[in-house]
C-alpha cells in the first residue's frame, strides 16, 4: 500500500450504528459465523467478476483463476481475507460499507426486544454480511480495488465500528479485496491456522471456488528428535482448505445434512437452519439442476411484492443473477435456492428470461417442485408445518388467485381456525374439515370477519353451532381474495355464510323449511313495517333461521363484496360500489316479539333503528352516525328503568 490520498472521514447511517451495536453485544454466542459471512461476500464477488468477464475479458487482467485466501498473524492478532473478485471503487465502497441498502429495515429495528437471544434470531432474519466482522474485530480496514480501474484508484476503508469510517485513495496493483481484522484481545483464538481450517470446512467447504491457506510444513526432526527450525526463506506453499465444488453439482447421497443447512445460510445469509430442501436434477428436454428452501422464518421485507426475490441463477456453472424472479410465481416468493441450466444462453438478460419458452417450462416443474416439498413437510410427523404456516402461510393465500394450474396442490396446504375448536392457531386443514362433515352436508362453510373473536363470537354462527356443523373462521386481510379464488374442494362448495340465503341442505329436514316458511308468512307484516322504514339503509327485511340468540343480522348479496374487502379497498382509496345489505330479524327473540306487538310508530322506529344499528356493529360495521345511536339506547333504557 503507498500513501494514502483524498482521505475523508464519514458517519456510518443511522441503521448500520444501531446493528452493529445490538450485533457486537448479541451474537456472543455466533462469533464464528464472522468467517462464513465474510467468505461469502467474497464468493459472490468471484461470481460477478465471472459473469462481468463473459462480455468484458479484459476484466480478469490477465489473472483468471479466481480464489480467496486466508492469511493470519497470531501475534499481532490479525486475519486477511483476500479475494481476486470483482472489487470496489470509492463510490461503492461508501455505499455498500456505510449504509445498509435493504427494504424492511425501519421494520427490522422496530422489532427488537433487548432481550439479547430473541435479538439474535431477528439479525438472522435480517442478514449479517460485512459487519459481521465487527463481533471479534476492534478495529476493520478494506483495501480494494474494482476489476478495470487503474493501480491507483484503489480504495482504503477503516472503521472501529462505532460512529464514523474513514475512506481513502491508495495505490492497488491487483483487483478485489483484501479485508484486515484486527482482533479484540478476547478474540485472539480465531488467529490461529487449525481454528480457521476448521471454520472454513464447518461453514464454507460448498463455496464453488478454493479458499487456500499456506500449507502448514511437515516438521523436520534432527537426530534427538527435536523439531528442526523451518527456514526463513522457504517457499509458500498454498492448499485449498475447502472441497471447491459447486454443492448443487454433487449427487444427493455425497452431500451431508449439514453441507445442505450451511449451503442454505451461505445463499440466504440467514444462519437459522431451514425447515426443509429439495436437491433435484432433471435430464431429457430441458437439462436443469435445481436446489430449493424452505426458511424457518420471514424475512422483514416478505410483504413487499415488489421487492427483490428469486433465485440464485447459475448457467453451467456460471453465475447469471441473484435474484431470479422469472422461476417462482409471487405467492413463492419466500424459497430461496439455486437453479443452474444448461439450457439457456450465457448472454441471458432479464428481459430476455421473459420470452424464452424455457424458462415457462422451468417455472411450472419447480412450483409443482416447491408444493411437493411442502406437502411432504405438512404430512411430517412435529411442528414444522405448524412452524411454516405460522411464518408464510398469508403468502400461501395468495396462491389460488395466481396459479390456476395448481389451485387444488395450494387447497390442500392451506390451513384454518373452526367453530370446532378453541384455538385462534390456524391449524385445520381442509381434509380434516371433511371428514368431520354432517350426513348431507354438501358445502364447506366459512365466515371472514376483522378478527378471530369477531369471527367466532358472529351471530352467523348460532344456527351452525346448534345443528353441529363446523365452520371455517377466517380473519386474515387476504382472506376474503382467497375464498373468492377458490370454488369446490374435493367436490364440496364453498359457501360465505354472511351472503345470500341460507340453505343447509339436507341437514335440514323437510318439516323444518315448512316450519320456516309459516313463520315467515306469520310475520310477513312486521317485515314490511321495518322495509318501509329502513328503506334507504337496507336492500330486503326478512325473517331469518339462522339466528337463536341474536335478534338480528346482516346479510349481503350472494355475488357482492364482503365487509372486509370493502375495508381494504377503501383503505387503499379504491372505489367500491354501492350496496346495501339484507336485515333479517329472528322471530324466537324477545326484542323481535316485542317490535311486532308495538302500535306506537315512534317507539316501533326506534327499536327498528336500534336492532339495525346493533346489526351493523356484530357485522364489524362501522355505524354511520355513532353518536345517533348512543341517543337512541340511552332514551329506551331510560325508559325501561323506570
Amino acid at each position: 500500500m503507498t500513501t494514502e490520498t483524498q482521505k475523508e472521514t464519514l458517519g456510518f447511517q443511522t441503521e448500520v450504528k444501531q446493528l452493529l451495536h445490538l450485533m457486537i453485544h448479541s451474537l456472543y454466542s455466533n462469533k464464528e459465523i464472522f468467517l462464513r459471512e465474510l467468505i461469502s461476500n467474497a464468493s459472490d464477488a468471484a461470481d460477478k467478476l465471472r459473469f462481468e468477464a463473459l462480455s468484458d475479458g479484459g476484466l480478469y487482467e490477465n489473472d483468471s483463476e479466481l480464489k480467496i485466501r486466508i492469511e493470519f498473524d497470531n501475534e499481532a492478532r490479525q486475519i486477511r481475507i483476500i479475494d481476486n473478485g470483482i472489487g470496489m471503487n470509492r463510490q461503492d465502497v461508501v455505499d455498500h460499507l456505510g449504509t445498509i441498502a435493504k427494504s424492511g429495515t425501519a421494520d427490522f429495528l422496530s422489532h427488537l426486544t433487548g432481550d439479547q437471544k430473541k435479538d439474535s434470531h431477528l439479525i438472522g432474519q435480517f442478514g449479517v454480511g460485512f459487519y459481521s466482522a465487527f463481533i471479534v474485530a476492534e478495529r476493520v480496514e478494506v483495501l480494494t480495488r474494482k476489476a478495470g480501474d487503474e493501480a491507483a484508484n484503489g480504495v482504503h476503508w477503516e472503521s472501529r465500528g462505532e460512529g464514523e469510517f474513514n475512506v481513502g485513495t491508495i495505490e492497488k496493483a491487483d483487483r478485489g479485496t483484501t479485508i484486515v481484522l484486527h482482533l479484540k484481545e478476547d478474540e485472539a483464538e480465531f488467529a490461529d491456522g487449525f481454528r480457521l481450517r476448521s471454520l472454513v470446512r464447518k461453514y464454507s467447504d460448498h463455496i464453488s471456488i478454493p479458499v487456500e491457506m499456506v500449507k502448514e510444513p511437515t516438521p523436520e526432526f534432527d537426530d534427538e528428535g527435536n523439531p528442526k527450525p523451518v527456514a526463513e526463506d522457504a517457499p509458500v506453499e498454498w492448499e485449498s482448505v475447502n472441497a471447491a465444488t459447486a454443492l448443487w453439482t454433487r449427487g444427493r447421497t455425497e452431500v451431508t445434512e449439514e453441507e445442505y443447512q450451511e449451503f442454505y445460510k451461505h445463499v440466504s445469509h440467514d444462519f437459522e437452519n431451514p425447515l426443509s430442501w429439495s436437491h433435484n436434477k432433471v435430464e431429457g428436454k430441458l437439462d436443469y439442476t435445481s436446489l430449493l428452501y424452505v426458511p424457518s422464518r420471514a424475512p422483514f421485507d416478505m410483504w413487499n411484492r415488489d421487492g427483490v426475490r428469486g433465485l440464485k441463477l447459475y448457467i453451467q456453472r456460471v453465475f447469471i443473477m441473484d435474484d431470479a424472479e422469472q422461476f417462482l410465481p409471487l405467492y413463492l416468493r419466500f424459497i430461496k435456492g439455486v437453479v443452474d441450466s444448461n439450457d439457456l444462453s450465457l448472454n441471458v438478460s432479464r428481459e430476455i428470461l421473459q420470452k424464452d419458452p424455457a424458462i415457462d417450462s422451468m417455472r411450472s416443474a419447480l412450483t409443482k417442485r416447491v408444493l411437493d416439498m411442502l406437502t411432504k413437510l405438512a404430512k411430517k410427523e412435529g411442528d414444522d408445518y405448524a412452524k411454516f404456516w405460522s411464518e408464510f402461510g398469508q403468502v400461501l393465500k395468495e396462491g389460488p388467485a395466481e396459479d390456476f394450474a395448481n389451485r387444488d396442490k395450494i387447497a390442500r396446504l392451506l390451513r384454518f381456525a373452526t367453530s370446532h375448536t378453541d384455538k385462534e392457531a390456524q391449524d385445520q386443514s381442509l381434509d380434516q374439515y371433511i371428514e368431520r362433515l354432517q350426513e348431507g352436508q354438501d358445502s364447506i362453510y366459512y365466515i371472514v370477519a376483522d378478527s378471530h373473536a369477531a369471527a367466532k363470537n358472529s351471530p352467523h354462527l348460532e344456527i351452525f353451532r346448534k345443528k353441529g356443523i363446523e365452520v371455517l373462521l377466517l380473519s386474515d386481510r387476504v382472506d376474503e381474495w382467497l375464498m373468492s379464488n377458490l370454488h369446490e374442494y374435493e367436490g364440496k362448495s364453498f359457501k360465505d355464510i354472511t351472503k345470500g340465503d341460507l340453505d343447509l341442505g339436507k341437514v335440514e329436514d323437510e318439516a323444518e323449511k315448512q316450519q320456516q316458511e309459516e313463520t315467515a308468512k306469520e310475520f310477513g307484516s312486521l317485515v314490511e313495517r321495518v322495509k318501509e322504514l329502513l328503506k334507504e339503509q337496507v336492500n330486503e327485511v326478512r325473517i331469518t333461521h339462522r339466528l337463536v340468540d341474536s335478534p338480528a343480522c346482516l346479510v349481503v348479496g350472494e355475488h357482492e363484496m364482503g365487509a372486509q374487502m370493502r375495508k381494504i379497498m377503501e383503505a387503499a382509496g379504491q372505489q367500491v360500489p354501492d350496496s346495501k345489505p339484507t336485515l333479517e330479524l329472528n322471530p324466537t327473540h324477545p326484542l323481535v316479539a316485542s317490535l311486532n306487538d308495538e302500535s306506537d310508530e315512534d317507539q316501533f322506529g326506534e327499536l327498528a333503528q336500534i336492532l339495525f344499528d346493533q346489526a351493523c356493529l356484530s357485522s364489524g360495521e362501522q355505524l354511520a352516525d355513532p353518536a345517533d345511536f348512543v341517543q337512541r339506547l340511552n332514551k329506551l333504557l331510560l325508559k325501561l328503568s323506570r
